[in-house]
């Protein structure tokens, strides 16, 4: 057997292993208690070490506790939940409005990670070829803080039903700047044991075995 001696110990394995397992995305169960500033450092500090193309780091943090602020971005979600139900007919469309997809209000603490699509300049090593990369490193920023936010015990939910446009323009975003992710963090009463999706019968995990391919998209994967 390999080992590698820059293998994490046994404990530390299992503790990663643990919050990407048990991440989930929170709407429902968020407790009104504060974030200590010092854990929302930390938080912060996770997703700021996530990697990026050209090294660029794309992201900024807005930290928002605004009452009115929050509101905002609630009517801009109501708008656009309204129009995400009418895609959907019959029992789909009844599903669909039982499901509870936002935690705005209920959250201690509503978090913006942005993309600012200028930084690093015109050319951005690594960047040429495919120009979304700086989103994608954006993305890696938000995992990082959700993984750090589980192993603290924090509930965070992204919210993806937004105009981006409007939300830009209640966050006083620069042009340049992309919403990228809105989040809604805090502690909760309970992690569920399945994603909420799944436990109300939206979707089912897909079996990883499907999803494998072997050099070629649809050739199966060697047996080793």
């Amino acid at each position: 057997m390999t080992t590698s001696n820059h293998r994490f110990s046994d404990a530390e394995r299992r503790g990663l292993y643990r919050a990407i397992h048990e991440r989930r995305d929170v709407r429902s169960q968020f407790l009104p208690d504060r974030i200590p500033p010092d854990v929302l450092a930390r938080l912060l500090e996770a997703a700021h070490h996530a990697p990026s193309v050209g090294f660029m780091q794309p992201w900024d943090f807005i930290v928002i506790e605004s009452h009115s602020v929050r509101e905002a971005v609630l009517g801009i979600f109501e708008q656009e939940n309204q129009k995400a139900a009418e895609r959907f007919e019959g029992e789909r469309h009844d599903r669909y409005r039982t499901l509870k997809l936002q935690g705005i209000m209920e959250s201690p603490l509503n978090l913006c990670i942005t993309c600012d699509r200028s930084r690093g300049g015109a050319h951005v090593l690594g960047r040429n070829s495919i120009v979304d990369t700086d989103l994608f490193s954006t993305c890696l920023a938000v995992q990082n803080l959700w993984l750090a936010a589980r192993a603290e015990g924090i509930g965070v939910g992204w919210v993806s039903i937004l105009n981006q446009e409007q939300l830009s323009t209640a966050l006083n975003l620069p042009e340049h700047v992309y919403p990228l992710a809105y989040l809604c963090l805090g502690y909760v009463s309970e992690f569920l044991d399945q994603p909420e999706l799944e436990a109300k019968g939206w979707r089912s995990r897909l079996p990883l075995s499907d999803l494998v391919h072997g050099d070629k998209w649809g050739q199966p994967l060697a047996t080793r």
